[in-house]
C-alpha cells in the first residue's frame, strides 16, 4: 500500500532528510586515504545521536552498523570494518536516520584521493542519472518513467543498471511501497500522487550489470569485480512536481573543489 504524506508529515520528512545529510556531511570531511570504513561508521552514529535521530540501518534485518558501506565492486550493503581506504578507492556511503518517527535516506559515491578518468565518468554519469530520474518523477507520471530515464541515461554511455536492487517508498518505515527500479519501460507501474514520498537511488556498473551477494547474506559485489557506484536522494512529489528533501549541499560545504 502507498501511503500519501499530510504536510505535518513532510515536514518530519524534511527535519529527518536533513539530518541524514547534515551526518552525510560531517562523514565526507573524514574520506581521505588511510581512515577506516569503521571510523566513518562511530562518526555517523555519534552525530546522529547527538543531534536526536536513531540510525535506522543499526540492526534493521540484524544489520550491523550505521553506516552500508560500498567500496569499490561493492554495490550495497557492505559492512564497515577495519579496511583503510586507499588512493584511487570509491566508496558509496548509504544510511538512514529516523528522527520524530520518520526517516530520511541518502547516499553518496566519493572518489578517495585520484581515481582513474574511467572510473570518475562512472561516478559522474550515475549521479547525473539520478537526477535524470528525478526530472522524471512528476505528479501523473508512472514509477516506470524514473526507472525508463536512468536506464537509457547511463546505457546510452555504456554503463549498466543493477536489476536486484531498488529505489523504493519512505516515511514511518525506512522501505515502504512502491519499489522504483532504475530500468524498466515508460507508462507502467503506479501513478506519481502528490504526497508520495520516494527514494531514487541508482546503482550502476562499470562492467556487467550482474551482482553475487557474499555469505553473509548482505555484502552485494559486482560478479566480475569491476566498480559500482550509488546515488540517492528522498523527494516528495508536489502539485508542481517534487521536492527533493535530502541534499548533497553539506557534502559539497566539506569536500569544496573535490566535490563532483
Amino acid at each position: 500500500m502507498i501511503y500519501l504524506k499530510t504536510p505535518e508529515e513532510i515536514e518530519k520528512m524534511t527535519l529527518a532528510c536533513d539530518l541524514v545529510s547534515r551526518t552525510m556531511g560531517e562523514v565526507a570531511r573524514l574520506v581521505a586515504p588511510g581512515v577506516t570504513t569503521r571510523h566513518l561508521d562511530n562518526v555517523a552514529r555519534e552525530f546522529m545521536r547527538d543531534n536526536g535521530g536513531r540510525p535506522a540501518c543499526l540492526g534493521y534485518g540484524g544489520f550491523p552498523a550505521t553506516l552500508c558501506i560500498e567500496v569499490n565492486e561493492t554495490v550495497v550493503h557492505g559492512f564497515p570494518s577495519g579496511y583503510e581506504l586507499r588512493e584511487g578507492d570509491i566508496i558509496g556511503i548509504d544510511t538512514v536516520v529516523e528522527l520524530d518517527g520518520f526517516h530520511g535516506d541518502m547516499c553518496y559515491t566519493f572518489p578517495v584521493g585520484e581515481v582513474s578518468e574511467q572510473v570518475m565518468g562512472l561516478l559522474r554519469t550515475t549521479k547525473e542519472s539520478l537526477y535524470k530520474g528525478i526530472e522524471a518523477a512528476q505528479p501523473g507520471k508512472r514509477i516506470g518513467d524514473i526507472g525508463n530515464a536512468v536506464q537509457t541515461y547511463v546505457e546510452k554511455r555504456g554503463y549498466t543498471v543493477v536489476r536486484e536492487f531498488c529505489g523504493h517508498g519512505i516515511g514511518r518505515s525506512m522501505h515502504e511501497d512502491p519499489e522504483i527500479a532504475n530500468y524498466g519501460r515508460r507508462g507502467i507501474g503506479p501513478v506519481l500522487k502528490p504526497g508520495m514520498c520516494i527514494c531514487i537511488e541508482p546503482m550502476i556498473n562499470l562492467g556487467s550489470k550482474n551482482v553475487v551477494i557474499s555469505t553473509d547474506g548482505w555484502t552485494t559485489r559486482t560478479k566480475d569485480r569491476k566498480p559500482s557506484a550509488h546515488y540517492e536522494h528522498t523527494l516528495v512529489i508536489t502539485q508542481e512536481g517534487n521536492r527533493i528533501l535530502t541534499t548533497f549541499d553539506y557534502i559539497q560545504q566539506a569536500l569544496g573543489d573535490r566535490f563532483i
